[in-house]
């Protein structure tokens, strides 16, 4: 608008370029089941299939909770030793999140879709993913707790696939396959079952990884057995009191007798022998003890173990075994020697997991330290102590290169020296010339992405030379950076990438008279040289 009153004005002048900004390309989601309390509780249901952006295990922790209890309980034997069971199964979420950080992972979602105690449901898995719809910064998912999934397991996947490939576009996903056992090609058939018209965007990956992360658990929920010489005797849990056991000769041949003082609580064992009675016995005469209504076990019970056998004499004390606890937080009170036992033998108890979540920190490790457009793979997978199964060369064949259905597995393998690398690089279109490899269809989503993103500036501008020539500067720029970088193949800026817009070139005046402006981008993406042939031959001698 020209000045109407006399004076000096001033007019800033835009001289510079749009420019391109590069987006997040390791971004990931995690789908999975937490210890957040019940989503019924009114002050809590936000969280159910709600996205929280989080960047430590600490903020996950104060948002959803701590670990499952995997440890179901630990039994201590006649002879001291200790066994520690653990729950086969168990939700994977707050474990693979660890190993996702362990690996170089930073910034993630987390979908919570239920409690640690939810029996896992495929419902609970789309709708998580319906639930990320919303969401444009999340660049990958990882779901392992879904296989936990039965034969849903496949259905699961072909709709993460279909999420990442079909509504979003933008996203890849980071897929598992179950746990391979005795029928690992049944296993691996069943996982190929999977449908989806989105082969591209996403990878799977094997086998189960035994990690160094040791079982998280609360001392006051684990329950301690004991065993004395035979016995498996348990008792009641009073606040502020550990239960005690002792036994003593009896005088009278063929009687065994029990008392209980609720104060202690104390539980006492009369024998029929100065020098022990059997377990079967003590544990028979108990049983009758207990059916009388007269007496009252105060939560006291006594049984037989299996091990050491039954006939097994146990002997006397004359002092109470102050060393009885319900629970290891009740133990450290009055015996510190196998409190601390005990708490060893938790330590050798470690988490085996999907490797998707390890995967995902690697992701991010390469993103960060190479870039995109390097592939995650001969890269050394961190916190692992050993692999569920080992593959060589020849057993690797058939999961690197599907004939069939082309549907890739890459495999995680141990090398003598060189430890723990993850050894394939293919997404599950492995037979696809285009999208073969996931560096270039996760290069491709970020430019696809960042340009889409910049470009938004010239919506309802001039559909003229002028704003062609910015978009197509804009994004030569951008390409040319990543050229320099080592992204794109070609010894020269054209060779690597072209940039075309314009009347006659790529729009007719029909196009612009319905308002498009179509502009081509050609790629010439970097592939990661995944098979390395050394051909070496006799020469001839010259002198």
């Amino acid at each position: 608008m020209p000045p109407k009153t006399p004076g000096v004005y001033v007019q800033e002048i835009s001289t510079l370029p749009p420019s391109v900004a590069a987006v997040s390309t390791a971004i990931p989601a995690f789908i999975g089941y937490t210890a957040t309390p019940d989503p019924a509780d009114a002050t809590k249901a936000a969280w159910l299939n709600a996205p929280r952006r989080i960047e430590t295990l600490m903020e996950y922790e104060q948002l959803f909770g701590g670990p499952p209890d995997v440890i179901s309980s630990v039994s201590v034997a006649a002879d001291d030793s200790v066994a520690v069971a653990a729950e086969s199964t168990f939700p994977l979420l707050y474990y693979s999140l660890r190993l996702y950080f362990e690996n170089g992972g930073g910034p993630c979602y987390i979908v919570s879709i239920g409690l640690h105690s939810a029996q896992p449901a495929l419902q609970n898995f789309t709708d998580a993913l319906n639930a990320l719809q919303k969401m444009d910064e999340p660049t990958l998912i990882v779901m392992p707790d879904a296989v936990r999934l039965d034969d849903d397991y496949k259905t699961a996947c072909g709709a993460a696939l279909d999420h990442c490939g079909g509504v979003m576009k933008d996203r890849f996903a980071i897929l598992d396959v179950k746990q391979l056992s005795d029928k690992t090609a049944d296993e691996i058939a069943k996982f190929r079952e999977l449908s989806s018209d989105y082969l591209a965007y996403g990878a799977a990956y094997a086998p189960y990884l035994r990690t160094s992360l040791a079982f998280a658990y609360a001392e006051e929920k684990v329950p301690v057995r004991w065993a004395f010489n035979g016995l498996r005797i348990s008792g009641p849990k009073v606040a502020g009191k550990v239960p005690k056991v002792k036994f003593v000769p009896g005088t009278e041949a063929g009687k065994i007798s029990f008392a209980i003082d609720a104060t202690g609580p104390f539980l006492t064992v009369t024998m029929d022998k100065p020098g022990g009675s059997s377990a079967a016995d003590i544990a028979a005469a108990w049983d009758t003890w207990a059916k009388d209504p007269a007496n009252k076990a105060q939560g006291f019970s006594v049984a037989a173990a299996t091990t050491p056998a039954p006939t097994t004499p146990v002997p006397p004390m004359t002092e109470p075994a102050n060393l009885w606890a319900s629970d290891l937080k009740s133990l450290k009170a009055v015996n510190t020697a196998k409190y601390n036992a005990i708490k060893s033998a938790l330590a050798t108890k470690r988490a085996t997991l999907p490797p998707s979540g390890a995967i995902a920190g690697i992701f991010a490790r390469v993103d960060r330290d190479r870039g995109v457009w390097k592939a995650p793979a001969n890269v050394a997978v961190a916190s692992v102590l050993d692999l569920d199964r080992i593959y060589t060369d020849l057993q690797q064949e058939g999961l690197n290169v599907d004939p069939v259905g082309g549907r890739s597995i890459n495999v995680i393998r141990s090398f003598t020296g060189r430890g723990t690398l993850v050894w394939g690089a293919r997404t599950l279109a492995g037979n696809d010339n285009e999208w073969r490899y996931v560096s270039v269809r996760r290069l491709f989503i970020m430019i696809e992405e960042s340009a889409q993103k910049s470009t938004a500036f010239a919506v309802f501008e001039p559909n003229d030379a002028t704003t062609w020539l910015k978009v197509k500067a804009m994004i030569e720029s951008f390409l040319y950076g990543l050229w320099e970088q080592g992204a794109l193949a070609g010894s020269k800026p054209e060779a690597a990438y072209f940039v075309n817009v314009g009347l006659g070139t790529t729009m007719t005046p029909q196009d612009i008279l319905e308002g498009r402006m179509i502009v081509e981008i050609g790629i010439a993406a970097v592939r990661p040289a995944e098979f390395i042939i050394l051909r070496f031959s006799h020469k001839m001698q010259q002198a």
